[in-house]
């Protein structure tokens, strides 16, 4: 009959979807880690990396989605 697998339907591709953005930004987070912590010389850490990529390196669209307040939810 069937071999077992089910077809994935929209909201496990949308889960992947979001999975897959958080995996990119996770990486890009920390690439801007790495490129930080050469730039003072030693390690700054995850948290003050993602502070720092979120208020300004990220793209504005990323930004105003973090904004308290913000419509765009």
């Amino acid at each position: 009959m069937g071999d077992g697998k089910k077809k994935p339907n929209a909201a496990d591709l949308e889960k992947l979807s979001l999975y897959q953005r958080y995996l990119a930004e996770r990486d890009e987070v920390l690439r801007h880690k790495w490129l930080e912590s050469e730039r003072a010389g030693r390690d700054i850490g995850f948290e003050r990396a993602l502070m720092d990529w979120v208020l300004n390196t990220a793209p504005s669209g990323e930004r105003a989605a973090r904004q308290p307040g913000s419509d765009s939810a």
